[in-house]
């Protein structure tokens, strides 16, 4: 139980403990650390995003969950935490990037959309009535000739990795790409890792009505969720 002083800083979001904590953030954090896996990593052509759907009962349509996002042609998106929260700022990212081509007649860079939704996320950390958001992104695209892969939170921070994981699983997926990571990889040795990452952090309780996977490739700047007929081979060479 809190001590009777911290019950104050517990329920406002704008408050910073005398240790200078906001909990409300803290507790924000922590709604993403329930959340499902997410799998982001870059290979020598793109960028490629796993996501486990945790299918919890055999009456759900797995169909119906979605984990992965087109936000733009060039800029895909993963979520873990709250999923109306993800919605929410999945549908905030789909307007930037449409108003940057209407403003500028141009595709939005991907850091560029990536900052644009942290500095909306940091918004709400700021002011009383409203509370942060309940999720973090796993934000993909293309800038250049190159992938780039974006982890926010929800506080408003914005990182760039070569592979990360979020969600409840995020310890056991660092430990292997940390362990295995290679920049050069192909796609299919990218997805491999992936499904390997995914496989640890689940505790082996994967297969294809499980996974969703989308991938971007830099050459031809397009982002792509894959059908379940081609997520299959992907599952069936991991489990070989």
């Amino acid at each position: 139980m809190q001590p009777q002083y911290q019950m104050g800083y517990d329920r406002a979001i704008t408050v910073f403990s005398p240790d200078g904590r906001l909990y409300q953030v803290e507790y924000a954090r922590e709604a993403v650390k329930r959340g499902t896996t997410a799998v982001g990593l870059k290979y020598r052509e793109g960028v490629v995003l796993i996501v486990d759907k945790r299918v919890t009962t055999r009456l759900l349509e797995a169909a119906s969950i979605e984990k992965i996002f087109k936000i733009d042609v060039h800029i895909g998106m993963a979520s873990s935490g709250l999923v109306g929260d993800a919605r929410s700022l999945v549908d905030r990212a789909r307007i930037e990037a449409q108003i940057n081509r209407v403003s500028y007649d141009e595709a939005i860079d991907v850091e560029t959309l990536a900052k644009k939704l942290c500095d909306h996320m940091q918004i709400y950390t700021m002011f009383g009535g409203a509370r942060p958001y309940g999720s973090a992104l796993l934000i993909a695209g293309v800038s250049g000739e190159s992938g780039r892969l974006f982890e926010t939170d929800p506080s408003g921070t914005l990182l760039e990795y070569k592979a990360t994981g979020i969600g409840t699983g995020r310890p056991a997926v660092m430990k292997v790409f940390e362990d295995e990571y290679n920049e050069q990889a192909s796609l299919e040795e990218a997805a491999l890792l992936g499904l390997k990452a995914l496989h640890a952090a689940t505790e082996g309780k994967m297969d294809v009505n499980t996974v969703e996977m989308g991938f971007i490739d830099a050459p031809s700047r397009v982002f792509r969720k894959m059908e379940r007929d081609e997520v299959e081979p992907y599952i069936n060479k991991f489990s070989q």
